[in-house]
């Protein structure tokens, strides 16, 4: 439920966002720069080592639920009136109070949760959040049309309120390890600082930054692909937007057993080989220039369940390499490494695919993926950290 909440702001930035502030005159420019509003879930870390030293898990998830659905209540009462920069002001503010909330939800998670559980509750993770983007960018914006916006940003409130009641109904469990907490802020940051550098650490950064570099290179540059073999933006938003998504839901599940039925590194290995034979399948389509529906369908179910199964068991991967006394810092840090290292495989594809092609873009994609497997296989069994 925490996580569906954490999803719900940026799936409504996403989807939603453009959409309202197009119809209220916005120019492209200032719709694509809006997109900074999001900055909190990259810069999270720099303020995760607070939710690690000062209060409760509970105490910071309550806090940000309240002002999650304050906020949400607050634009209700000012969205109709068309005022841009209050709404940005709001969405970057919810955005800023879900990313809090991450962190202490991840925390949180490590505290309770023993090995053979991460992988169910990282499948948690991955699904809650992805059900809270669909309702945020979709089913929300879907009612808009009976409700209106100020409808929209009530039913967020609503939702988020609801969380907030039957989450402080439920008791917190104790943590699986006895850990001691630091004792001083600087503490936090200094044993994040040796969490970083301890041997293994490398690897660990290593493999979290480069998991998803093929797939994003490919993902950038897929619908531009379908657009120019001739398929409608509703066929293209039909596959990948909804059928796409629901294999992806699956596939989390999928990678979450996976986790927990067979150790989280073994995992990673496995769901990194099986994600292969569906981006060799986009690399095929893209050499047929003009495939079939059916083809396209099957390769983008197939692509969304490996990369769906491998998020999540990679996910569970991190949070069990984490060090359980700054348990939140170092898995932000470690999230936040996974965004910014796959981001600029997604930046350098469109000049890529312009000089070299759709199909040489597509099969050094699935290259990289190719030697994340080969590194996976070689190295994500053996590292360790000092919990010490």
């Amino acid at each position: 439920m925490l996580y569906v909440a954490q999803g719900l702001p940026f799936g409504f930035q996403a989807t939603a966002l453009p959409v309202w502030m197009r119809e209220h005159g916005a120019t492209l420019s200032q719709i694509s720069l809006a997109g900074v509003i999001a900055l909190p879930w990259m810069l999270k870390p720099l303020w995760a080592p607070l939710v690690d030293r000062w209060g409760s898990r509970r105490r910071w998830i309550a806090a940000c639920q309240a002002a999650l659905a304050l906020f949400a209540f607050l634009g209700a009462a000012v969205v109709d009136a068309g005022g841009l920069a209050a709404v940005l002001t709001l969405v970057a503010v919810l955005n800023l109070c879900a990313a809090t909330q991450d962190i202490a939800v991840d925390g949180l998670a490590i505290d309770l949760l023993p090995p053979e559980r991460l992988g169910w509750g990282n499948a948690a993770q991955v699904v809650g959040y992805k059900v809270g983007m669909l309702t945020g960018g979709g089913v929300l914006v879907w009612l808009s049309g009976d409700f209106g916006w100020s409808g929209t940003f009530a039913a967020m409130g609503a939702l988020f309120a609801a969380v907030l009641l039957v989450t402080s109904l439920i008791p917190v469990g104790r943590p699986v390890t006895a850990a001691a907490q630091p004792e001083h802020l600087a503490d936090v940051f200094q044993a994040l600082l040796r969490a970083l550098t301890v041997p293994g650490a490398a690897v660990t950064i290593g493999l979290t930054a480069t998991y998803k570099l093929g797939e994003a290179a490919i993902d950038a540059m897929m619908k531009p692909f379908l657009v120019d073999a001739g398929f409608q933006a509703a066929q293209i938003g039909l596959w990948m937007g909804t059928w796409g998504m629901a294999a992806s839901l699956g596939g989390s599940a999928l990678g979450g057993w996976l986790a927990s039925a067979h150790g989280t590194g073994r995992a990673v290995i496995l769901c990194a080989w099986l994600r292969l034979p569906a981006l060799v399948g986009e690399v095929w389509l893209a050499a047929v220039g003009h495939p079939g529906a059916h083809a396209v369908i099957g390769v983008t179910l197939a692509e969304h369940v490996g990369g769906g199964a491998l998020t999540t068991a990679m996910f569970a991967w991190m949070m069990g390499r984490v060090d359980r006394r700054i348990g939140a810092s170092h898995f932000t840090a470690l999230a936040a490494i996974e965004v910014i290292g796959k981001a600029p495989a997604g930046w350098l594809s469109g000049p890529v695919c312009e000089a070299l092609g759709y199909p040489i873009t597509f099969a050094a994609g699935t290259a990289l993926s190719v030697a994340f497997a080969v590194a996976a296989t070689r190295w994500a069994l053996d590292v360790r950290y000092s919990r010490s």
